[in-house]
């Protein structure tokens, strides 16, 4: 019998190591995909140790073409039954500024790669009529952002592409679930460039638990924590040019 594996990207740190430690609960075999090959390592050490699954390591980095394209050609190969599509990272900073590669590999990173792997391993799910792709999006899905103006809108690309393909795929047996965390106990505002932003952070695990009771709910997106509900529901009425324009300022107070 060929073996089923979820497959984690991002998860070195953070987000990624939580939803990888979760499914390994569940008894899932784990192909992990990051930059840092060291700390996936170690991730994948620990994982074999206390849950006794199989995990193997993909060091790639996404954002770069050949190493997507190799690493969607693998997963088109391979029996997937999760995809965690949790890689990604945001910028601070006026886009007139920023330099142009970084520019370019966020959006390869947070929409292209989140399109391609889900195109890889979605054929098998289709065939086997069962399987789930998780697509972590963010709250900033729902607002465009000064500022953070590409991440914004890449993150509200995941959101849509994921309610898309939830529909697309109902009643194939396979489940599609965008996840919008608000602000979370990681490293990402401090790779983003500004580490006191949105001070009032949700841990890992709760993002994880509230991702797992949506998908088991077979809904198609889900904001996680009751508070960044609220702001997301509220963004609705605000006129988005002016929602734009004070997000920086609200995320310094909060």
């Amino acid at each position: 019998m060929q073996t089923e594996w979820a497959v984690v990207t991002g998860s070195s740190s953070g987000l990624g190591v939580a939803y990888a430690d979760r499914l390994a609960q569940q008894g899932a075999n784990l192909i992990l995909a990051a930059r840092r090959a060291e700390l996936l390592e170690e991730v994948a050490a620990d994982l074999r140790h206390r849950h006794g699954v199989r995990v193997e390591t993909r060091p790639v980095d996404l954002a770069l073409e050949p190493d997507r394209t190799a690493f969607a050609d693998e997963l088109s190969a391979t029996s997937v039954h999760t995809l965690v599509n949790n890689a990604g990272f945001g910028t601070v900073g006026k886009l007139a500024e920023l330099r142009r590669d970084r520019i370019a590999e966020e959006v390869a990173l947070n929409a292209g790669a989140v399109t391609e792997l889900a195109h890889a391993v979605l054929p098998g799910m289709v065939a086997r009529r069962r399987g789930a792709i998780i697509n972590v999006a963010s709250t900033a899905a729902f607002q465009a952002m000064s500022t953070m103006a590409v991440y914004s809108a890449t993150k509200a690309y995941v959101l849509q592409f994921s309610v898309g393909l939830w529909a697309e795929l109902h009643g194939s047996g396979v489940r599609v679930l965008a996840v919008c965390p608000g602000p979370t106990a990681t490293r990402f505002f401090a790779y983003a460039g500004d580490d006191a932003m949105l001070k009032q952070r949700r841990q890992p695990e709760q993002v994880v638990d509230t991702t797992f009771r949506a998908l088991e709910a077979h809904k198609p997106f889900v904001v996680d924590g009751a508070r960044n509900r609220a702001v997301a529901f509220a963004t609705r009425f605000a006129p988005r040019g002016v929602a734009a324009r004070i997000a920086p300022t609200f995320m310094k107070l909060t």
